[in-house]
Formats: structure tokens, sequence, C-alpha cells
């Protein structure tokens, strides 16, 4: 048990510092963006489509690689994946720590929209998997808020680290904690690799042997590592191996569909509406991360038990509905600022998701199952940058030709 908890602890660290290096350039980044395409304005609707075509490529990129990298993770270990998406995602950063002028900006555009196609969320896949394979059923929709708890505190740190470091330092910071979390990966982490003797549950995807006959005997053949790719037949094949897996998967894709839409839009709707800069994105993203944290790490864990994750999935997703209308109908830069509030209740919708997944495969098939769902919901974030980044376009477009008009009025 001692070295179950022992490994946890490093799979945390790695976690925090892989999440550390990515959220610290989020606040940053929509200003970086903004000067490459639209120098010396604050509504530019150049950026906000650029962003959504980079979103939808991605999106189909890791709908195709999560189930992949799942799948392969249950074949050779949770360490041996995590070492790619966190190799690869040190480069787009270190390509802006160099410079922020408008032909770095396309290389890392370029190089971030090709490496995040298997970055993107498939260190969270591998984690989960992880858990899984060291946690019992009963532990782990606890041990999945924890997990998103560290996010969260990542997203903490990450923000308020960017609410007081330039530009240019935060791309420096982030390389450089990209650096560390991967040799501190490689050092300390255990290996995970799924037990496939266990008895007590039965695979949803059969394994099928290729074998050859030699002298009336049955001799099992090696199968070679692609031939264990999963097919788009294996894929609908776990989609439909229980109601639940398959509510599980609409679900997920639905709740990625408007997080995925308001990720797009929403700092570019609040540039040109509220004309926020980098310091008020942190200082957004600093108070709903330390809201969901805290949540996350000492109320979710006591509500898991009584409650369920069937219900707090529902209280999850109520209120982030809640939280998208607030937002839409935002009449004064304090709202945004309020509707935080509600992050308490809304962090509870993605652990209490991946913890019914869990629950509905095999330990061999965690991989599997967490990378289904990922690519379930990379499908939902093809398609929703490309309507909200297009309507907030529209709108904000709208919005300036009606104030240009009224100021040539007047």
């Amino acid at each position: 048990m001692e070295k179950k908890l022992k490994a946890l602890s490093h799979l945390h660290v790695t976690v925090f510092m892989s999440s550390f290096a990515s959220f610290i350039v989020v606040p940053a980044i929509t200003d970086v963006t903004m000067f490459a395409l639209c120098p010396g304005t604050d509504e530019c609707s150049v950026a906000i489509y650029v962003s959504g075509i980079q979103l939808a490529v991605i999106g189909i990129g890791t709908a195709l690689m999560m189930p992949l990298i799942g799948n392969v993770s249950d074949q050779y270990g949770r360490k041996s994946l995590l070492t790619l998406p966190m190799a690869l995602s040190i480069i787009p950063s270190a390509v802006l720590a160099c410079s922020r002028t408008t032909n770095f900006f396309y290389a890392y555009y370029a190089l971030r929209t090709l490496t995040a196609m298997i970055c993107e969320g498939s260190i969270n896949c591998l984690a989960l998997a992880y858990l899984a394979d060291n946690v019992t059923d009963s532990q782990r929709a606890t041990a999945f808020g924890i997990l998103s708890g560290i996010s969260s505190g990542a997203y903490v740190c990450a923000t308020l680290a960017a609410r007081f470091i330039s530009a240019g330092s935060i791309f420096q910071v982030a390389t450089l904690v990209s650096m560390l979390a991967l040799v501190y990966m490689r050092i300390f982490l255990e290996e995970s690799i799924p037990d496939r003797d266990d008895s007590m549950t039965q695979p949803i995807l059969k394994e099928s042997e290729d074998a050859t006959q030699k002298d009336g005997n049955v001799i099992p053949r090696k199968v070679p590592a692609f031939k264990r790719i999963p097919s788009l037949r294996d894929i609908i094949c776990l989609l439909r191996s229980s109601p639940s897996f398959t509510q599980a998967a609409v679900v997920a894709f639905l709740y990625s569909f408007a997080e995925g839409g308001m990720l797009a839009s929403s700092m570019y709707y609040l540039k040109a509406r509220f004309h926020f800069n980098k310091n008020q994105f942190a200082d957004l993203l600093l108070i709903a991360g330390i809201i969901g944290t805290a949540s996350q790490l000492f109320i979710m864990p006591l509500l898991v038990s009584p409650i369920g994750d069937g219900r707090l999935l529902s209280i999850g997703l109520f209120f982030s509905c809640v939280n998208n209308i607030i937002y839409s109908l935002a009449w004064s830069p304090w709202v945004p600022y309020a509707s935080t509030a509600l992050s308490v209740v809304m962090v509870y919708a993605s652990p209490s998701l991946r913890s019914i997944v869990s629950k509905q495969v095999g330990p061999a098939e965690q991989g599997k199952a967490q990378g289904c769902i990922s690519g379930v919901s990379s499908l939902a974030n093809i398609i929703a940058p490309l309507i909200f980044s297009h309507i907030t376009g529209d709108h904000l477009h709208y919005e300036f030709d009606n104030r240009e008009c009224s100021f040539k009025f007047k």
C-alpha cells in the first residue's frame, strides 16, 4: 500500500509540473496572437478564426490518436507512453521563448498544431489509466477528483505566475518546467502495466492470437504491435459495450462541445467587449482555479460516498450550463468574475464522468476506455470551435460596425 501511495505521489508531481507548463502560457497567448495577426487592435476576427481552425485540426488528430495511445499503453505501460507527449510538448513553447515576432508565431502555430494532436489530453488520459491500475473501484471517483484538484492547483500556480511574469519570460518558464517534468517522470515514476490475468473482470474486446499448426499442434504466434491498433469497429464495440458507457460517451461529447466552444471564443469575446488584457484573464483563471482546486481536494472526497459519482456529474453539468448562460448575458466586466463562484461545483463533472467510465471496463482496458472517451471529447472539439468561432466573429464584427456607425452619427 505504501509503495502504491509513493507511486501515486510521483504521478501527482508529474501531472502538476506538466499542467503548470501548459497553463502558464494561456493568459499570454491571446495577446501574442493578437499582436502577431492584428497589431494595435483589441478586436480581431482573424485571430478568432485562426484559433478556431487550430483547435479543430487538433481535435481531429486527438480523436484519432487518443484510442491508439490508450490501447498501446495497455500493452506496454503508462510510463512508456507518457514520455512521448511530455517530450513533444516542450517544442512549441521553446519557439516562443526565443521570439514572439510574426514569423516565430507562425512557426509556433504550426508546431503547436502538430504536437497537440498527440499531447492534447493524452497526459491526463494516461494519468487516469495509471490511477485505475492502482486504485480500487470504490476509491476511483475520489482519486480522479484529487488528480483533477492537482491539475487545478497547477492551474492556480501557473496563472498566478503569469500575472507577475512578462510575456517573454512566460514561455521560457514553460519550456524549463516541461523539461523538468519529463526528467522527473523518467527518473521517479514507476512503470504500470495492467494485470491481464485478473479473472474478476472479463474484457469487453476479446483478444485473439494468430496461430500456426505444426505436427498437429497449435502454436500461438506473436502478434505485431501494429495489429493491436484498435479499429473503428473495436471502438464502436467498446462504445456500445454497456448502456452506461454509451451514455457516458454522449455526455462527454456534449460537455466537451460546450467547453471547447467557450475555450475557442470566450477570451476574444471578453477582450473585444470589455477590453480585458493578460492580467485580467489571469485574474479570472486564478479565481476559478483556486475555487476549483479547494472543492476537488477537500469537498468532493466527502461527497462521493453519500451522493455518488452519478449525481455529482449531474450537479457539475447543471452549473456548467448556468455559467455559460451567465457569460452569454454578461453586461458588465464584473459578471465574469462573479460567475467563477460556480466553479465550486462545475469541477465535479469531469472526474465523475471518468470514474463512471473506468468502472465499466476491466483492468486491461483502462487505457483503451479512457482514450476512447478522450477521442469522443476531441471529436466535439473539432466541431465546437468552427461553430463558436464563426458565431463570435460575426457577433463582434456586427457590434463593431454598430459602434462605428453610432460614432459617425454623433
